[in-house]
């Protein structure tokens, strides 16, 4: 798999559509992928690695469902074939907090794209309060009884698990 930077943000966005074109303009150019995971639908880093772990497999084993390699990792940080549900692992118009991932690493990519970026490395969003474990458990259908048998802290276990099954059911 290629080496991917990846780094913490901030981000406002006004115009989604113009953004997203800019940012292809520069993957482009700089000859990278650049990928953003929506960090309040993600289970830490640990998921970002694993979805752009299996996507990059995908593209090589031929395999993806989709036809870019960014909206593979958005399918599979979202376990699932469904490219509505895939979306919503990516940005959205408002706040955004999310994971920059640009692969293989590009420091010029990056000092371009962080333009538009707060930086928000110093953040810990390793943590996953309350209210995210329980969109991340409706998100992934994890049910009260998963919970109860490996306890709270392992959550983000249970949803790697789910990106990982998403091979299985292709």
């Amino acid at each position: 798999m290629l080496a991917c930077g990846i780094s913490q943000v901030r981000i406002a966005m006004r115009d989604l559509e113009g953004f997203l074109q800019k940012i292809h303009g520069i993957s482009s150019r700089r000859g990278t992928h650049v990928i953003f995971f929506n960090a309040e639908h993600m289970a830490g880093r640990a998921h970002a690695e694993s979805a752009l772990r299996h996507a990059f497999r995908a593209l090589e084993q031929e395999t993806m469902i989709s036809n870019r390699v960014e909206m593979e990792a958005l399918l599979y940080a979202a376990g699932s074939r469904q490219i509505v549900q895939g979306m919503k692992f990516g940005l959205h118009p408002g706040e955004n907090a999310a994971y920059l991932c640009i692969c293989p690493e590009n420091e010029a990519a990056r000092k371009e794209i962080i333009e538009f970026c707060a930086p928000a490395d110093n953040e810990d969003w390793e943590v996953i309060p309350p209210e995210k474990a329980a969109r991340l458990c409706t998100l992934f259908s994890i049910t009260p009884q998963e919970i109860e048998v490996v306890g709270r802290g392992r959550l983000p276990e249970l949803v790697l698990e789910r990106v990982a099954l998403l091979e299985v059911y292709r």
